[in-house]
This record gives C-alpha cells, sequence and structure tokens, in this order.
C-alpha cells in the first residue's frame, strides 16, 4: 500500500465523495477573489461529488452550532451524482478552532441526511426539512432564517416536476424557488423548496417523496435510500 502523507489541512471524508478541509490562514489574494471579509482569516471547505441539498442541509446544522459565517456556496455539474450535482460549502471564522469544529460537524451531518437521497440506476430522488432554517439555507435557496423549508428533489427533471406539483397541490405552503435544468447547472433534475407552517411544509415534502419514489419503481427500479432516513 503506498505511503499517505498527512496533510495539516485535511480534517476528514465520508459518502457521496465528500470531503473537509481547513486553511488556518487564507492567501490575501485568494481572499479577495472569494470576496471573504478580511476580519476572517480561517476557512473550512466542504466539497462533495453529488448529493447537493443534502450538503447545504448539513452546512445549516453545522453552522447553527459553530461560530462561523457561510462565506460561499456553489453547485457543480458532476458525473458521480448521475443525474444530479454536487456542492461545495465554505465557512469563514476568525479562529481556525471554529471553522474545523464546523466542517467536522457537517461530515458527520452529511453521513446524517445522506439517508434522504434515493437513488437507482434510472433516476434519483432528494427531499429534506427543516422547522428552522438557517444561514446555509438562506445563502443556498433563499430561505427566510428562523422559518421551516423544504426541498423536493427530482430527476430525471420529469420526475422534479411531478414531484414539485404534489408538494404544492398537498398543503398550504408558499414557492420559495423552482430550479430548472437550466438553474441547476444543467443536471437533469428539477427542485422545487417550500416554506409554511411546519406541519405544512413536513407534509408536503412527505407525500412528493411517495410520489418520487413510485415513479422510480414503476420505470422497473427500486430507488435505495443512501443511508438511514431522517423523517
Amino acid at each position: 500500500m503506498e505511503k499517505v502523507t498527512p496533510v495539516t489541512e485535511y480534517v476528514g471524508a465520508t459518502v457521496g465523495g465528500t470531503v473537509g478541509l481547513v486553511i488556518a490562514n487564507l492567501d490575501t489574494q485568494l481572499r479577495k477573489e472569494i470576496n471573504l471579509d478580511s476580519s476572517y482569516r480561517s476557512v473550512g471547505f466542504v466539497s462533495s461529488r453529488c448529493c447537493g441539498a443534502t450538503l447545504i442541509w448539513a452546512a445549516d446544522d453545522a453552522v447553527k452550532a459553530t461560530n462561523t459565517e457561510i462565506a460561499s456556496i456553489e453547485f457543480a455539474r458532476d458525473t458521480k451524482s448521475g443525474a444530479g450535482r454536487g456542492a461545495t460549502v465554505i465557512f469563514a471564522a476568525h479562529d481556525v478552532s471554529d471553522v474545523r469544529r464546523a466542517v467536522e460537524i457537517m461530515l458527520q451531518s452529511t453521513e446524517n441526511h445522506f439517508g434522504d437521497f434515493y437513488t437507482s440506476e434510472s433516476g434519483h430522488v432528494e427531499f429534506h426539512y427543516t422547522a428552522r432554517a438557517s444561514l446555509a439555507l438562506e445563502k443556498a435557496y433563499g430561505a427566510t432564517q428562523g422559518k421551516s423549508f423544504g426541498i423536493v428533489i427530482g430527476g430525471p427533471a420529469a420526475v422534479g416536476l411531478v414531484m414539485a406539483d404534489t408538494a404544492l397541490k398537498t398543503a398550504s405552503v408558499d414557492i420559495v424557488q423552482y430550479l430548472a435544468v437550466e438553474n441547476a447547472s444543467f443536471a437533469n433534475q428539477i427542485a422545487v423548496t417550500v416554506t409554511g407552517d411546519s406541519g405544512a411544509v413536513r407534509q408536503s415534502v412527505i407525500a412528493a417523496r411517495e410520489v418520487g419514489l413510485n415513479i422510480l419503481r414503476s420505470m422497473g427500479e427500486i430507488p435505495k435510500s443512501q443511508g438511514v432516513p431522517t423523517f
């Protein structure tokens, strides 16, 4: 086995081709390119090759629990995710211990939320819900902090459209964003984000989940959760 030289920036890795890294004192030129506030010296990065929404829900958990800010969120088309896309989240803080802790929490939370991502040879569906959105969901999807928030995603894109329609018709929720193919890094998926009363948002996401899973089953494949579903 080839010897691995330890890298001080490396924090860990988890499911979905997800890696967590920190830089204690980011180069000043890069700080400008990232548009990072000059008062923040330390940054933490988490990047995944699939399940972008899963990563954002995990980032929201991490920023709630630490003294950090969300400096940047980017989504990328990645073939590892099949019809979907991956994501990169950058945390910023005055102290490296804060961003390291945020990355650690996010890696663990990514594994937890991975159970709400289902995939098969025919496609994928993904669903997430929170009773209280925070900074990551606000930056990525325009959520209102402190409000209930949910997302449903389906690929191929037609699956996502039916899921979105179901979510909006099932309960009294308001649409926040409709993410068509051209708004999703040209991934072959459609997503919708919703807000409203906590119970209504949860109900709409669950209804969309059942429809999406049944469509994939009807296509001849049994979609499998990539972990333990959270709800």
